[in-house]
């Protein structure tokens, strides 16, 4: 009888552990849903976009195909962590935490957050079908690979969580805790308003860009030649 009980509180006591250590979200005072913070997000969104950029570097100049299929391979990993086990143990998030550790954390809720990285997932699968075990290469692996880039680019240089736009499409609820509190309905500061200046500015630099890509697009296709001789030239 002891015996049974003792077992009943050992079996409890795991059940306990296993919950706390198979969770999404963070429960944070002030907060009623859990939430994550969105500086390690974006770090770690930041560390994905850059290995998969080079990635596709090599693969455009060198035709090598070696770290994108390492990177898949993490980059699924990472997922499968953050959406199976816990955000907390996934090795970006872990890192991006390191990095913007002294900065002060910016909550956003998980839910939303959740319901992207399964896109991601679902997109990383694919991939590590598609290019890691049939070891091929299509105009499909090629669509996700740019997909993945523009979702994890948005997040890390905008801090827009597309996936999370698309949450709000489908399940026709209001997202609690968005980036940059755009869940809130509110008129914007008067510091975010863009003048019709700043537009009239605008316009006219991207007419500079194109009037500077026509009258001098022959003389910036001419390679440089090495400053301190002339044997190095660029070729």
């Amino acid at each position: 009888m002891y015996a049974l009980s003792l077992q009943a509180k050992f079996t409890t006591i795991k059940i306990i552990n296993m919950k706390k250590i198979i969770n999404f979200g963070e429960n944070v005072e002030g907060y009623n849903i859990p939430v994550l913070n969105e500086r390690e997000v974006r770090a770690a969104a930041g560390i994905l976009f850059l290995l998969l950029f080079m990635s596709l570097i090599l693969i455009v100049f060198k035709e090598n195909f070696i770290l994108i299929k390492y990177g898949i391979t993490m980059f699924l990993t990472d997922f499968i962590i953050r959406v199976f086990i816990n955000p907390k143990y996934s090795q970006t998030l872990i890192i991006g935490r390191l990095i913007v550790g002294n900065q002060t954390p910016e909550y956003i809720g998980a839910k939303q957050k959740k319901f992207s990285w399964i896109i991601g997932l679902v997109l990383a699968s694919t991939m590590f079908v598609l290019m890691v075990l049939l070891n091929s290469y299509s105009i499909i692996s090629g669509i996700i690979c740019l997909i993945c880039l523009i979702f994890l680019f948005f997040e890390s240089a905008f801090g827009i969580c597309l996936g999370c736009k698309v949450y709000s499409l489908i399940f026709k609820e209001k997202a609690q805790y968005c980036p940059g509190v755009v869940c809130d309905v509110k008129s914007r500061q008067e510091i975010q308003k863009t003048s019709k200046t700043q537009l009239f500015i605008l316009i006219k630099f991207i007419a500079y860009v194109f009037v500077t890509s026509f009258y001098f697009n022959s003389n910036f296709s001419r390679p440089p030649h090495y400053l301190f001789g002339e044997e190095n030239t660029v070729k």
